[in-house]
């Protein structure tokens, strides 16, 4: 006896399977995921229902896999038990109650200790970021630890390369890390995974995506951090990529593109902090314990007053570092706030609280991107341009053709933050992020001066020019910003 499927079958089995994804959808998406992202992947799932649960099942969990998640877990059990009684230097006297409850706030979620006298000195100058980095390797005795974003061996990162392979040959251990998927297919790539194999670097893809090796999480879960340590005495970390200003992408030379980023140099108390974070990742990738061999508390009085407190973030921790410091910085402001960020997307809270700042009389600034290299987050960005507008945040777009990659935020003259993290959702729940919280009159002063020069070099966009925008940039807008909520 044979069955036959007419269409009749056909289209009740496609009624079935479509109805038990939906009902299947309203039980898992939401659960453990904020409203927005939850509300946004199950209109994706309902209204293109197989490819969004094709969808959601390649990109639709934003943990890492559970075996980063227990080491990030040791590692900061370990790093909070051994540092709880260590001296960090002599923090500043009168720090407002506000401050020091953000300190214990970050503490708890896995942030190293507050540390006085260090020095931060910003650079914001592309090449000489670079080239100083490149000065600092050729110091070191016993160790250079690399981890970047993106690592490329080209024209202007030479100088830094060469410096790697001096130290290498008198027997300095030189350690990399550089993202996977940032990396793979980029001009260099190869050339620059030879170079390291050359000179004699230990080197490791960070969250590598090789299924066929077994090595697999969400595509998009990325290690964003910039830094780099030399001997636990001094260290960068910031906004910039080890590469061409241009990326070395054909796109970006053929729109004469070039990236505007800061860096850090810093010497105190503080670099053991960031060299904490490295140790943490290449224990997340190798299972090799650094800290039998090198003393990471061991630290040393800086030439500088400054009190500085690194914060670690990204989904290996049970909650948001990053936008909890934000929130709690953008609540705590009195008289002004300055935020550059070039992928500016906030959630609900971020976006409340600076409206709430304005309402109060704090004034706001935020330094954005007039060319965008990202079409999706570009859009998603301007989508809230008029709220912004409306409550009063006066919006400064630098001008093209230059990429305004810089993060930092001021809060009043008192405190500020810099590192590699955006003001975005991507930043908040997806990326591995490092931050540094700074509280000292003259560090605040010299980033003041940096946005100075961006103001200097930036048009401001007006409520008047905003609503002159054509309809099909509106749509375009409102789109993005749907699809910038599926984490």
């Amino acid at each position: 006896m044979s069955i036959t499927f007419d269409a009749t079958w056909w289209v009740l089995t496609l009624f079935v399977v479509d109805t038990i994804i939906r009902v299947a959808a309203i039980i898992i998406v939401p659960r453990n995921r904020r409203p927005t992202a939850a509300m946004a992947w199950l209109l994706a799932i309902y209204f293109i229902p197989f490819v969004g649960v094709l969808l959601f099942l390649l990109i639709g969990n934003p943990r890492l896999p559970r075996k980063f998640r227990r080491k990030q877990a040791a590692v900061n059990e370990y790093l909070h038990d051994t540092s709880a009684s260590l001296d960090f230097g002599t923090l500043l006297p009168d720090a407002p109650p506000w401050f020091t409850d953000l300190v214990t706030l970050n503490r708890n979620l896995g942030a190293m200790p507050l540390a006085g006298d260090n020095d931060a000195r910003i650079i914001h100058h592309y090449q000489q970021s670079l080239d100083e980095m490149a000065a600092a390797i050729r110091q070191a005795q016993r160790y250079v630890h690399v981890e970047f974003y993106i690592l490329q061996s080209d024209a202007a990162t030479d100088n830094f390369f060469r410096a790697l392979e001096e130290v290498a040959a008198r027997g300095v251990v030189v350690r990399v890390l550089l993202d996977h998927w940032a990396n793979r297919g980029k001009p260099f790539y190869k050339t620059t995974l030879r170079r390291l194999d050359a000179m004699g670097a230990r080197w490791h893809l960070l969250l590598p995506v090789m299924p066929l090796k077994g090595r697999y999480q969400r595509p998009d879960l990325r290690n964003h951090r910039k830094l780099l340590v030399v001997d636990g005495d001094v260290a960068f970390m910031g906004s910039q990529n080890v590469t061409d200003s241009t990326y070395n992408l054909p796109k970006n030379i053929r729109r004469g593109l070039h990236w505007v980023d800061l860096m850090v140099r810093v010497e105190g108390p503080v670099v053991a902090s960031i060299n904490a974070v490295f140790l943490s990742d290449w224990y997340s990738e190798t299972d090799e314990i650094l800290t039998e061999e090198i003393d990471l508390f061991s630290v040393q009085t800086g030439p500088g007053d400054l009190d500085c407190q690194i914060v670690p973030s990204g989904p290996g921790f049970a909650y948001q570092n990053n936008l909890k410091l934000f929130l709690g910085l953008l609540l705590s402001a009195r008289e002004k706030i300055v935020i550059v960020s070039p992928y500016f997307v906030p959630d609900e809270s971020m976006l409340l609280a600076i409206t709430t700042a304005c309402q109060k009389g704090v004034h706001v600034e935020l330094f954005v991107s007039e060319e965008g290299d990202q079409a999706m987050v570009y859009h998603a960005q301007r989508s809230y341009y008029e709220a912004l507008l409306r409550a009063g945040v006066k919006i400064w777009m630098y001008q093209r053709p230059y990429i305004l990659h810089s993060k930092s935020l001021t809060i009043d003259d008192e405190v500020a933050i810099i590192g590699s993290s955006n003001m975005d959702m991507r930043s908040f729940g997806l990326n591995l992020e490092i931050t540094m919280m700074v509280r000292g009159d003259d560090f605040v002063r010299d980033l003041h001066a940096v946005e100075d020069m961006y103001r200097e070099l930036s048009r401001e966009l007006t409520r008047e020019e905003w609503r002159g925008q054509p309809l099909r940039s509106t749509v375009l807008d409102n789109l993005a910003r749907l699809t910038s909520a599926l984490q």
